[in-house]
């Protein structure tokens, strides 16, 4: 669109709201700049009626009626309640998401459309500080292959690009991949895709992709399937297994913040002598909780199951062993009895 034409349609729609009655063409020819310039009333009508589409097509409400039963041509207006964003109430923590969304895309590729979001709740009278919030987004669109691979989704290219198995001292390997999409999930991203040399839908975190990231073949050649959930695909590669049973634990007071959050309190209990909580969380794998609770140390006494107690021990044992010295068989018994 020219911008002389969206001058006119933004000064038509000015013009259209600032009335209760209905204006006619003619009126509305003669008060509404860049009308005026039409060579002739066909012109004129076949310009109008072209600017008339237009704004029902961007769901602009124009009416069409008559200001009374005299008048023998039609009017147009807009009717200002239809026209106008309806209310928007928000909590204040809704409104505190937004604004820490918005500082999460702080990429050039994704910033525009954070922006366009804040200025028109702000607009809609809702005032949203990007500067505070009662937490710090975890994900930042930082990894240098996040941008290429954005423009490869959205272009439908395939891409090539080393990737680096595992650790940092991981095998490298060479990846051919029809990308379908770049989503997060727990503090990292990862692109999901076609992968040529295996021939399956895999899944690559970002971190490990090694530079340069290369688009290959034409664009449109990538067809996203119409089925697939990225978020799904990603969330099934960190499926917990299925919980074997309850463990009891007992934990001071005023300490294991993060345990409790993830535990149900049964309520308060001692513990030799020490006031502290007794809780309960789901066990899914002996040696999975055991490592996770030997990591709070004294702050935690396992007090069943018995072998989830056992594994504790065993690790508090071996951690001595490697650490001779370091820690003695005292603690152990305080950790796990």
């Amino acid at each position: 669109m020219s911008s002389a034409r969206a001058e006119r349609l933004v000064n038509l729609v000015l013009c259209l709201l600032s009335t209760r009655q209905f204006l006619s063409a003619e009126r509305i020819r003669a008060t509404v700049p860049g009308y005026a310039d039409a060579p002739s009333d066909e012109a004129f009508f076949r310009m109008f009626e072209r600017d008339k589409n237009e704004l029902r097509e961007l769901g602009i409400p124009l009416e069409a009626g008559r200001r009374s039963s005299f008048d023998t041509t039609d009017g147009y207006r807009i009717a200002r309640q239809d026209y106008e964003l309806g209310e928007i109430d928000l909590e204040a923590d809704e409104a505190a998401a937004v604004a820490l969304a918005a500082r999460l895309w702080d990429t050039p590729e994704l910033a525009g459309a954070a922006h366009g979001a804040l200025v028109k709740l702000r607009a809609a009278g809702v005032e949203v500080d990007e500067t505070r919030g009662p937490v710090q987004p975890r994900v930042r669109a930082a990894e240098p292959a996040f941008a290429p691979l954005l423009a490869a989704v959205q272009a439908g290219r395939a891409v090539t690009f080393d990737h680096r198995r595992g650790g940092p001292t991981g095998e490298i390997v060479r990846r051919t991949v029809e990308p379908w999409g770049v989503v997060s999930w727990r503090g990292r991203w990862y692109l999901v895709g076609h992968d040529r040399d295996r021939d399956d839908v895999r899944s690559f975190r970002l971190s490990r992709i090694v530079e340069p990231v290369t688009p290959v073949g034409p664009a449109g050649a990538v067809t996203v399937p119409a089925d697939i959930d990225l978020m799904g695909y990603i969330k099934s590669n960190f499926d917990l297994p299925p919980v074997i049973g309850t463990a009891r634990v007992w934990v001071p007071r005023g300490r294991a913040y993060g345990l409790r959050r993830l535990s149900r309190v049964v309520g308060p209990r001692e513990h030799r002598g020490r006031p502290g909580d007794e809780l309960e969380l789901e066990l899914r794998s002996v040696g999975m909780v055991a490592r996770w609770l030997g990591g709070h140390g004294p702050d935690v006494v396992v007090l069943d199951p018995p072998e989830l107690a056992e594994a504790v021990r065993r690790n508090w044992v071996a951690a001595a062993e490697a650490h001779a010295g370091a820690v003695q068989g005292g603690t152990t018994e305080r950790v796990a009895p």
